[in-house]
């Protein structure tokens, strides 16, 4: 009978980086230091790397930022593609759209937390803000088409209406936290009572 070696200890190295794990480490440190105030430096300290090893996935910091702030603004945009799929009138249309803008920020919130702070500083920025901007057009359209129904309230201009009803949704970056706070479909509806019961005309 022989006797089976015994078996090898596995040696216990630095865990390795794939490009997910590098957005979300480098997300957090543009949220905590601003993304002018983080260096490449930063990222590698924090991740334990070399710098040599964050280019092997990124040819750069500005890089880090357009993909972060694109994961925030194709999730809003995959809504937009998806209204044509949504049966009724703008209103149902629009309430989808807050109800999904709800949604992609609470599953991509330190990404949509970035986005909401980019001040145009750099290109990547500004293309980040003319996007923010064509979404921002769409819902003033669906605002406006809603009135022009008879299901929201004239009186209210729709720009502004706009403005204070994404303003609302945008602001769960300040508090929502996921842990221990309310579910993606809780604040959803929490948010579009908050919203539809002020913005809709009376059928009195």
């Amino acid at each position: 009978m022989t006797t089976a070696p015994p078996a090898r200890t596995a040696k216990r190295g630095r865990p390795g980086y794939d490009l997910e794990s590098l957005l979300a480490v480098a997300v957090k440190l543009f949220n905590e230091r601003g993304y002018d105030g983080t260096s490449m430096e930063d990222l590698s300290r924090k991740l334990g790397i070399t710098k040599s090893a964050i280019y092997h996935h990124v040819p750069s910091k500005q890089e880090l930022l357009r993909l972060s702030v694109n994961r925030a603004l194709d999730g809003l945009f995959a809504l937009v593609e998806e209204l044509d799929a949504v049966e009724g009138r703008a209103v149902e249309r629009l309430e989808f759209l807050v109800r999904g803008s709800v949604a992609v920020l609470v599953e991509r919130l330190p990404f949509v937390t970035l986005l909401l702070r980019v001040r145009g500083n750099t290109k990547v920025e500004r293309d980040a803000l003319a996007r923010r901007r064509e979404f921002d057009r769409i819902v003033s359209e669906l605002v406006t088409q809603a009135v022009e129904e008879g299901d929201l309230r004239s009186d209210i201009d729709p720009a502004t209406a706009a403005r204070l009803l994404f303003g609302m949704v945008n602001s769960l970056i300040e508090w929502y936290r996921p842990r221990g706070g309310l579910g993606a479909d809780r604040l959803a509806d929490a948010v579009a009572t908050m919203a539809f019961d002020g913005l809709r005309v009376r059928d009195d």
